[in-house]
């Protein structure tokens, strides 16, 4: 009813299976808050949720239906629900079917991202449901950047009708390979949803996109793309010898320069592509300190940003001893402060008019400032998540 009263019209099309013939429902994609109507359409079934999430309107009303809760960032919490969901699934009484979100964040529809495994250890059959929003505008999406939930809730009200599409897929059987491996099944399961779908999978996870809005957040240089980064590194096997990590203050590299750095030729693919993300449209050379700050953040990614700044004076200064302009650069670079702040920051941090400041100038100054205080947590900088 209270769908129906926003002026959203829910579509039902296929036959939901019953628990015996699937003690498990798998919907994709994810990409809303308005995803909850699944909870209604799959006739009240058990869903996999954040313990966060259960503090508002929706979340109470789910409360109903006996949902399995995770902390998503407690590994710990993480075996329990899996612990929770073979019981469930395996179990003789009568359950509701279990209902997962196997990608485990939002996403913008465009394709399918990951499937987490969780769903699919015990090995029993699965019915795929699928979720798409066919309007005209999309007033529902709600990922890493953009509106928030309020403002797409206003939106979507706003509009004089939305609509929603749920289709129940035939319930995927899994192989005797499946059932001994749950990655496996869930990356089969993925495939033919997608191709109902007729979008792409892409191999992304939770993990990183959080990464990635972490590294945007604090304004690694090429934050978006660290990922394609870490991936690159690791076909050039420096994940592991970090020799590409060395201080080159100052260091602007052409393409042979740059994978004669690297260990490689100009003939290497990941090379080449590692230069284009850094290339400086206005000379065509990538200064070197960037990439290497990108290649410590993923390297010390649960560490303090700290520990990655204390890197940074070095990699930009060999001497460890940075001016007001070098400051300026790494703070826009690591620490995610504008050029007004950053100069502010280095002033104060200056208390013997050096005109320089070094790594404990800055931590010294920093350590009594409640504005900094994120800089000495590993986890404090995590954006907002779905």
């Amino acid at each position: 009813m209270s769908y129906l009263a926003g002026g959203m019209a829910i579509s039902i099309r296929g036959r939901q299976a019953s628990r015996k013939e699937a003690p498990i429902l798998v919907v994709a994609p994810h990409s809303s808050f308005l995803d909850s109507c699944i909870v209604y359409a799959t006739r009240m079934s058990s869903v996999i949720v954040r313990k966060e999430s259960m503090d508002n309107y929706v979340g109470k009303l789910i409360n109903y239906t006996q949902p399995v809760y995770v902390w998503r960032d407690d590994p710990n919490s993480r075996q329990n629900t899996i612990k929770e969901i073979i019981e469930r699934a395996t179990s003789k009484e009568d359950w509701p079917q279990v209902l997962i979100f196997p990608e485990g964040t939002c996403t913008n529809r465009s394709c399918l991202i990951t499937f987490k495994p969780g769903g699919f250890y015990p090995g029993v059959p699965v019915q795929p449901v699928t979720i798409r929003y066919p309007n005209a505008k999309d007033t529902v999406t709600w990922t890493w950047e953009g509106p928030g939930a309020l403002k797409l809730l206003w939106l979507t009200l706003t509009q004089v009708h939305s609509s929603c599409e749920i289709e129940f897929l035939p319930v995927y059987y899994p192989s005797e390979e499946e059932k001994k491996d749950p990655k496996l099944y869930a990356r089969n399961v993925r495939d033919v949803m997608a191709k109902a779908l007729g979008v792409p999978v892409l191999d992304y996870t939770y993990d990183d996109c959080r990464l990635i809005a972490r590294a945007k957040q604090l304004g690694i240089p090429g934050g978006a793309l660290c990922r394609e980064v870490s991936e690159l590194r690791a076909h050039l096997g420096l994940d592991s010898s970090q020799s590409d990590l060395d201080p080159s203050p100052g260091a602007w590299y052409d393409l042979q320069q740059f994978a004669r750095r690297l260990g490689t030729d100009t003939q290497n693919p990941h090379a080449r592509r590692l230069f284009d993300i850094y290339k400086q449209r206005s000379n065509g050379l990538v200064f070197f300190p960037d990439y290497q700050l990108c290649a410590c953040y993923l390297s010390l990614q649960h560490e303090p940003v700290a520990t990655l700044l204390q890197h940074a004076f070095k990699l930009y200064e060999a001497s460890g001893r940075l001016s007001r302009n070098q400051f300026e650069h790494v703070a826009g670079r690591c620490l995610g402060l504008c050029e007004e702040d950053a100069g502010h920051a280095f002033t104060q941090a200056d208390t013997d008019e050096k005109t320089f400041i070094t790594y404990d100038d800055f931590i010294n100054f920093a350590q009594k400032k409640a504005e900094y205080s994120f800089i000495f947590t590993s986890d404090s900088t995590k954006p907002k998540t779905q």
